[in-house]
């Protein structure tokens, strides 16, 4: 059976409005596919940063966000433009916080 998935543009959605509720800065740097695409965040800290992605985990059959590059928010920035030059349907999102695990938490 196929899990139902929430459309990415709703989900975008409603992570802005918990920002925003908050008043933590993000900002959209592309938009990918308003249906199906994936979610690149980039968690950002004066000149540091950290690019998390959603992947699926095997072992517990579920999808969890991993942060696959971590340092210099130059260095970042270069891997999420990578990730986006891969997948053109893919969000690029930037939020000013040191981690975005508050944010994230019930949010799938």
């Amino acid at each position: 059976m196929t899990e139902a998935r929430l459309a990415t543009g709703i989900w975008v959605a409603a992570l802005r409005q918990r920002l925003e509720a908050a008043a933590v800065p993000f900002y959209i740097l592309a938009r990918g596919d308003g249906t199906a695409g994936a979610v690149a965040l980039v968690a950002a800290q004066g000149a540091q940063a950290a690019l998390w992605l959603r992947e699926y985990d095997l072992e517990a059959d579920a999808r969890r966000w991993r942060i696959v590059a971590q340092g210099p928010a130059a260095e970042v920035a270069a891997a999420a433009r990578r990730q986006r030059d891969f997948d053109p349907d893919l969000w690029l999102i930037e939020v000013e916080t040191p981690d975005l695990t508050p944010w994230l938490d019930g949010l799938d």
